[in-house]
């Protein structure tokens, strides 16, 4: 589907070029396209060098522990079915941790081992379990304190201000998070009325 769909822009976007009479400049755009991904990845990289090498102070601190202490009630509100002590709820509570400090590429790990382990409770390996289902709702939405990715794609771009992005962030992963949370539970219950 995805490859179908790439597939169709720049299928789409060679042809235009034809016709507009820019055939020429699609090689050299698309060069500086190539170059302008490059940059943005090395700057990414330093970026999440510097919070990852954070998170594992945070870690060896004991701060990670806490944080997810903290989060126990609200991972075993989110997640009833998840037994007490399975690793599925560490891996959740640190995806859960990295996605509030901004780190998405930290975070897709510890959501996919967790995925995994969830996967071991499924009693229908071939439907996704509720868990699941509030696992991926929730990564999607997640509630990000501080958008690392971001800040630095304007770093990289030299806003005038990078980090002004902080508190509409904060606000706006609020409400995707609680809008999230709400259809999930919503459809939990109306499917436990169904059955």
């Amino acid at each position: 589907m995805i490859n179908g769909i790439w597939l169709f822009f720049v299928a789409f976007g060679i042809g235009y070029s034809a016709l507009a009479g820019n055939i020429d400049q699609v090689t050299s755009s698309i060069l500086k396209g190539a170059e302008l991904g490059v940059g943005v990845s090395l700057g990414l990289i330093s970026i999440l060098v510097f919070w990852l090498g954070i998170v594992k102070i945070a870690e060896k601190a004991g701060l990670i522990d806490k944080l997810s202490i903290l989060l126990s009630p609200i991972a075993k509100f989110l997640f009833p079915e998840i037994p007490k002590n399975h690793p599925a709820m560490g891996y959740i509570l640190s995806n859960m941790s990295a996605n509030m400090l901004g780190i998405g590429n930290a975070a897709t790990p510890l959501g996919l081992k967790a995925m995994e382990e969830l996967q071991k409770l499924n009693k229908n390996k071939e439907v996704a379990s509720k868990a699941m289902c509030t696992l991926l709702a929730l990564n999607t939405s997640s509630i990000t304190l501080i958008p690392t990715t971001i800040i630095g794609l304007r770093l990289k771009f030299e806003s005038a201000d990078p980090t002004e992005i902080v508190f509409t962030t904060i606000f706006a992963t609020l409400i995707s998070t609680f809008v999230a949370i709400s259809v999930d539970k919503y459809y939990r219950r109306k499917e436990r009325h169904i059955y």
